[in-house]
């Protein structure tokens, strides 16, 4: 029987993850450094690893890298206190699962980003904890932020579901032994999501299935 559902943040409550992007770019730009969408998705959607490895293999060196997450940093904070809206139909099935589930989110973004985010989407008080990359050593895809989650929970993972919509987001979950409802966006789309429990097209579907769970 599900008890509680652990939800990621960017690309499955918010819609950030363009945002994410278009901050990143901007700055290895800046340092002559080109990052395609396509590269993107590979590298951190994907793989879960930093863009700013491209930089790092155009001889940039750590402390060099260090400024660049910094300048990205406040970039996509002020990109983020401009909007980030919630993605369609999520308040209204955080409404109907409100209750009737224990619920978390699980996110690898820093807490300045998080919270620059739900300043203004009114989502938080769906939520019995939140956990953002601060919480743990390991980042997705390895699968400490929901081991994390479970501890937080004292409950087993046959007693949770994840919901997810990246592949490193998938990966973690799988490693920590939680099955893992995919919802696949635009970035995300092409990804391989085999392992996933179930693949939804809408975030809308989620209450039905797991009434049949």
């Amino acid at each position: 029987m599900i008890k509680a559902i652990f939800w990621d943040n960017d690309g499955i409550l918010v819609d950030t993850e363009p945002l994410y992007f278009q901050a990143t770019r901007e700055v290895l730009a800046h340092h002559n450094v080109v990052l395609t969408r396509e590269e993107f998705i590979r590298i951190s959607l994907q793989q879960g690893q930093s863009a700013f490895d491209l930089a790092r293999d155009q001889g940039y060196d750590p402390a060099e890298l260090e400024q660049m997450r910094r300048q990205r940093n406040r970039r996509y904070t002020r990109l983020l206190e401009e909007g980030a809206e919630a993605l369609p139909h999520v308040e209204e099935t955080l409404k109907a699962l409100y209750g009737r589930f224990r619920m978390g989110i699980v996110t690898s973004s820093l807490a300045e980003h998080f919270n620059a985010i739900h300043s203004q989407t009114g989502l938080l008080p769906y939520f019995d904890f939140t956990l953002t990359r601060e919480q743990y050593a390991q980042t997705k895809p390895h699968p400490e932020p929901y081991l994390t989650a479970l501890l937080r929970c004292g409950l087993s993972p046959k007693e949770c579901i994840v919901i997810e919509d990246s592949e490193r987001g998938l990966a973690a979950a799988v490693a920590a032994g939680l099955r893992c409802i995919a919802i696949p966006t635009e970035l995300t789309r092409g990804g391989d999501f085999s392992q996933a429990f179930a693949v939804l097209e809408d975030v809308s579907e989620i209450s039905s299935l797991l009434s049949r769970i």
